[in-house]
């Protein structure tokens, strides 16, 4: 018996599943359905495309919606997404085997995005996350889905926050629900938005996984991302090892904006400045 299949032998499923409704309950299951019902993520009938790219993340938030469905009070469809941008075959392996040990009935769609963005010197990563988020959107409208589910999670939410005004001067945030202008009648939502990154890793663990780091091929998984997202998250930790409420406190600053006290804001239309009303 090769290693990757005593290691599937291994595992078991039925212990996975449960812990996401019982050990797990108060911070997984239980933070994705207040992330959907508190942000209105999914209506009656809607068919939704849960993007798989091979991480903890994403594989969790299939679990979720795989739950989810189990105990739905209306009805909504499910298909399961991966696009393989060009990832070496045993990164491809991995997320497949994954997929199969996990009974995630994946549909891979194949492109040629690594390719594509390998000579770019400037922000590579952010045009490769655009380029596999148009194809996303693509493939699952064809597959008749009207929202792409993406496995986000509080801390990319507070990162995200804190790397634009530091980075990009301005305050902004990660949103739970998006309508796209390029798909008309497509959404995106984030149904783990609530939910800890250190909590997923816990799951993780218990279950016995293991999941790519990284796909992307520069790294092949081999080394997290020594940007500027790595030095915020380690900023955040040493904050909040001094002040347990720092991280919730960076949530709220989005949810509780005071227009009396800043100098202008902007919105489609171009930027307002108060002095000036």
């Amino acid at each position: 018996m090769s290693e990757l299949s005593a290691e599937r032998a291994n595992f078991d499923l039925a212990r996975c599943e449960k812990s996401i409704i019982k050990k797990f309950h108060k911070q997984l299951f239980r933070r994705f359905t207040k992330a959907v019902v508190t942000y209105n993520l999914i209506q009656p009938n809607d068919k939704i495309a849960v993007c798989i790219s091979g991480g903890k993340d994403s594989f969790l938030l299939a679990k979720l919606f795989q739950e989810l469905k189990k105990h739905h009070k209306f009805p909504f469809e499910l298909v399961f997404l991966a696009m393989d941008p060009g990832y070496n075959s045993e990164n491809r392996q991995l997320i497949e085997s994954n997929a199969k040990k996990l009974e995630i009935p994946l549909t891979v769609f194949e492109t040629d995005i690594f390719e594509n963005v390998l000579h770019i010197e400037n922000s590579p990563c952010y045009l490769c996350a655009r380029m596999r988020r148009g194809h996303l959107y693509h493939n699952a409208k064809m597959l008749g889905c009207n929202k792409i589910a993406l496995g986000h999670h509080y801390d990319d939410v507070i990162e995200t926050i804190l790397m634009g005004m530091l980075y990009g001067g301005q305050v902004q945030t990660m949103m739970p629900i998006l309508n796209s202008t390029n798909f008309e009648g497509m959404q995106l939502i984030r149904p783990m938005y609530l939910i800890r990154e250190q909590d997923i890793i816990a799951w993780r663990d218990y279950s016995g996984l293991k999941f790519l780091r990284c796909a992307c091929k520069f790294t092949d998984g081999s080394r997290e991302d020594e940007g500027k997202r790595k030095k915020v998250k380690q900023l955040i930790k040493m904050l909040a090892a001094d002040d347990p409420c720092i991280e919730q406190n960076i949530f709220k600053s989005v949810e509780n904006v005071n227009l009396s006290t800043i100098i202008a804001y902007k919105d489609r239309q171009g930027n307002k400045h108060f002095f000036n009303e």
